[in-house]
């Protein structure tokens, strides 16, 4: 058992040694890492996608998932650059793998670089990959009690994105609870509410991110 222990010491210190050397090269580079973490479906891609018009020539997306280049073509489609990484049944994606896509998916200087992990709200909340900031995705489908379920996720990340908002009317949802939860586990926590399909809060959380990256370089 101790050797076991050792060996999991070793290789989340050897993540944590690429993570570094990711994020160093992108600060570097003037390349801002945005990780996206959220539950299968709560609307991650799709963000992207009504975010494409707005980024074109200014961002790249590499797309974690256990299996098909499903997202990644979605989002070509879109007009942005895409990657697939296919996990295999890993739960979340890791240093390694972002460092091993970028030899075959090379990123401009510049650039918004969007990671969206695997739909999980658990294990990549607790994975350095080299971004900047976490954004947790979380849909009004999925119920206003997520943020207190998950507080983990809402603590590392920068903002929470309350996605799908124009199914609000259909659904039973407390979003007042959600952002109340998100605040008592990250009182800084930034709170955006966007609709992907008819496009409110976008111009909002685009320009909150701008203004991150700028501040940064």
């Amino acid at each position: 058992m101790t050797t076991k222990v050792e060996l999991d010491r070793k290789v989340k210190a050897k993540g944590w040694e690429i993570a570094e050397a990711l994020r160093a090269d992108f600060r570097k580079r003037g390349i801002y890492a945005v990780n996206l973490i959220g539950s299968p479906g709560a609307g991650k891609t799709s963000l992207l996608e009504a975010l494409a018009p707005r980024l074109q020539g200014k961002a790249a997306v590499i797309e974690g998932d256990l299996q098909t280049d499903e997202d990644k073509r979605r989002i070509e489609r879109c007009g942005l650059p895409a990657y697939e990484i296919n996990t295999i049944g890993a739960c979340h994606l890791d240093a390694k793998m972002v460092e091993n896509a970028l030899t075959e998916f090379p990123i401009p200087d510049k650039q918004f670089l969007f990671i969206e992990n695997v739909g999980n709200l658990v294990c990549p909340a607790s994975c350095e990959i080299g971004e900047d900031i976490k954004i947790a995705v979380i849909s009004v489908t999925e119920g206003g009690d997520k943020p207190a379920k998950y507080p983990v996720a809402l603590r590392v990340s920068a903002a929470m994105v309350i996605s799908k908002l124009d199914l609000l009317p259909y659904v039973d949802c407390d979003v007042e609870r959600m952002e109340r939860d998100a605040l008592a586990a990250n009182p800084e926590i930034e709170i955006f509410k966007i609709s992907a399909k008819n496009g409110d809060g976008l111009d909002e959380f685009l320009s909150w991110l701008e203004e991150l990256r700028a501040a940064r370089n």
